[in-house]
């Protein structure tokens, strides 16, 4: 199996239907579920300076490292998303 690197955009304050919708969605990817973890707002830093980055529909929100047999495997859990304005999915290279 290879890993993915999904990286959530987007963030509305969850209503229970859409938190309902969200633990049912993990349940259905726990078994590729390899790590996750959520984001608060940040900072980006680059030679211009640097500026807040405060949490909205532009923001990353929120990682999974995932197992999958392929791109397009990892692209089909990423779209039974429930809610998400979108997920960005990368392949992890290995060394």
């Amino acid at each position: 199996m290879k890993k993915f690197v999904f990286l959530t955009y987007g963030f509305e304050k969850p209503t229970p239907e859409i938190m309902a919708a969200w633990d049912k969605w993990f349940e259905s990817i726990k078994d590729n579920i390899i790590d996750k973890g959520h984001l608060s707002g940040g900072r980006e830093i680059s030679k211009a300076g640097t500026k807040d980055l405060p949490l909205g529909l532009e923001s990353i929100t929120g990682f999974l490292i995932m197992s999958a047999d392929s791109l397009d495997d990892a692209e089909k859990m990423a779209q039974s998303n429930p809610y998400i304005s979108s997920i960005r999915v990368y392949e992890m290279m290995s060394k």
